[in-house]
């Protein structure tokens, strides 16, 4: 494993439409867990798939050292696959079959190789990967999201990887997968190169590399202290910064107090000629030399001037654009202890079989709790979402709403018309407002100027969520109740700090589905419910 390693040297990459995403990039990434880290659309997948070969690059050149595994962030998989195809075994454990009845054609032996042992290997790697009793023939349409995740990357370990490429690994997992895909990265022993928003996996990394600005930079240690660094670097540059700024202020005064001063000889020298009643070309001799005086030394103000701008340039360069929200919404206060929500004995269908236990659900939400609910992927938990919003009708129960408004956001962040622009869309949710009001209110979610005007439709997801946050947040009326469906899936460190600051800012109730323990952390969730097995419990604590 000593050798396994990623070298990138000058590497280029444009798309057809010769948009570039990368130029002239280098570094390497030696053995060990590396995450990888920066904004979407900075081109991190893309990073992976020229490293893994799915890519060509433009210029320059990719080195891997070792056999190379790869898990791509969507799976171009069918449902018609066996899971013993997916892990790419069916072959060998047909020839096998075949050994084992008796059939010694040489092809078999082929075919089997060194991997006597496969399924022996294959069953130790599902185990841990929590796939335990998977049957090999089982087909992947009968599979959760979560699962087939599971299976690609057990797929990659069978191929006992040198290097080991994994772009968001623990999207669709619940928390006990998750849990349980940190334990295997850590057991791996080669060269982890990582892309994730996970802060709880990236926090189990032994570097962080970032990407932006034309460069991968690295940063020792994992991503809580990757934070740090970057809040140190921070702290320096806003200092230079400020430094920079009185320097340019100060050169600046020094250079109008040059010309005032120089106005000023000038004016007096000349009155002094007119008195003594020097020859005219004596006069203009030494009038001329004191305009060349005085413009030697504006010169050298206004050089002192272009370099102080210069310097705060340089600067500002090193600021980074945090891009934080910074919210009030006092309209989206609710009483203490007011009854939002009551629904006794709920219960939906699916086809023919109830979703939750024979009894049904019981669930009040009161303002303003910070509800998160978790459970295994398939208990039900958007199925009772739709519920409370009345999206879906119970088969059973009796539900009660109060007078104020729900909003729901969904995983697909669907709410808004993507034909629309932006400020269209939040006109439609705040028709009251003034326009200037509501101008001054996008800029507060970051859309400002030209921003504002942008349809929907072309926005990145981190954009969209910001979008949808606004026009949820500053409708009318204002939301008491807020529910959030996996709100963290697919969205960028940067976003996720966005979301956590505007729930942060929200002053009603919410009930949020996630498996992000940290995220919940940061919004002060102070109720925890947990659904499993058609059965709804108060767990008083985190319980995944």
């Amino acid at each position: 494993m000593s050798d396994a390693s990623v070298v990138c040297s000058q590497l280029s990459f444009a798309w057809p439409d010769d948009t570039p995403a990368f130029q002239d990039l280098s570094f390497t990434v030696t053995p060990g867990r590396t995450g990888l880290v920066a904004p979407n659309g900075s081109g991190k997948s893309t990073l992976l798939k020229l490293i893994a070969g799915e890519l060509k690059p433009t210029a320059g050149s990719v080195s891997v050292g070792g056999t190379l595994g790869y898990l791509p962030q969507s799976l171009p998989l069918t449902g018609s696959l066996t899971v013993a195809e997916v892990l790419g075994i069916a072959d060998v454990i047909r020839a096998l079959d075949a050994v084992e009845s008796g059939d010694v054609a040489e092809e078999h032996f082929t075919t089997i190789g060194d991997d006597w042992d496969i399924e022996e290997r294959t069953r130790a790697q599902l185990d841990r990967l929590g796939l335990t009793g998977l049957a090999l023939d089982r087909r992947l349409s009968t599979l959760s999201g979560g699962q087939i995740v599971s299976l690609g990357l057990a797929a990659q370990l069978l191929k006992r990887p040198d290097v080991l490429l994994l772009d968001e690994p623990t999207n669709n997992l619940d928390a006990e997968a998750r849990h349980r895909l940190h334990d295997v990265l850590g057991d791996f022993s080669g060269t982890l190169l990582l892309v994730s928003h996970d802060r709880a996996l990236l926090d189990r990394m032994d570097r962080i590399a970032e990407l932006g600005s034309g460069e991968l930079r690295l940063y020792g240690g994992d991503f809580t202290a990757y934070e740090e660094a970057v809040r140190a670097e921070q702290e320096v540059a806003e200092k230079n910064v400020r430094s920079a700024e009185q320097e340019l202020k100060r050169e600046k005064r020094e250079l109008q107090q040059a010309r005032e001063r120089a106005e000023r000889r000038a004016s007096n020298a000349a009155r002094n000629l007119k008195s003594a009643g020097l020859p005219r070309i004596f006069a203009g001799t030494m009038k001329r030399g004191a305009q060349e005086s005085a413009g030697r030394a504006g010169q050298m103000h206004a050089s002192r001037v272009g370099e102080a701008k210069a310097r705060l340039d340089e600067a500002g360069r090193a600021l980074r654009d945090e891009q934080r929200l910074v919210l009030d919404l006092p309209d989206t206060q609710v009483p203490a202890g007011r009854t939002l929500f009551l629904g006794e004995g709920m219960q939906a269908r699916l086809g023919d079989e109830d979703v939750f236990a024979q009894e049904g659900l019981d669930l009040t939400v009161r303002g303003p709790e910070r509800i998160a609910l978790t459970g295994p992927n398939g208990a039900g938990k958007t199925t009772l979402m739709r519920l409370i919003t009345g999206e879906l009708a119970p088969e059973r129960g009796e539900i009660k709403r109060s007078d104020g408004r729900i909003a729901y956001l969904s995983q697909r962040l669907d709410l808004l018309d993507t034909d629309l622009t932006v400020a269209e869309n939040f006109a439609a949710f705040a028709p009251e407002r003034p326009p200037a009001e509501r101008m001054n209110l996008l800029a507060r979610f970051l859309f400002r100027g030209a921003g504002a005007h942008l349809p929907v439709g072309a926005l990145s997801g981190g954009e969209r969520l910001r979008a949808t946050l606004a026009c949820v947040l500053c409708a009318e009326p204002a939301p008491q109740l807020l529910l959030l469906d996996e709100p963290t899936n697919n969205l960028d460190l940067v976003s996720v700090g966005q979301l956590e600051s505007a729930l942060t800012s929200y002053q009603g109730a919410f009930l949020v589905i996630s498996h992000d323990e940290r995220f919940l952390a940061a919004i002060g969730v102070n109720r925890w419910l947990r659904l499993a097995d058609g059965t709804l419990t108060e767990t008083g604590a985190p319980g995944m």
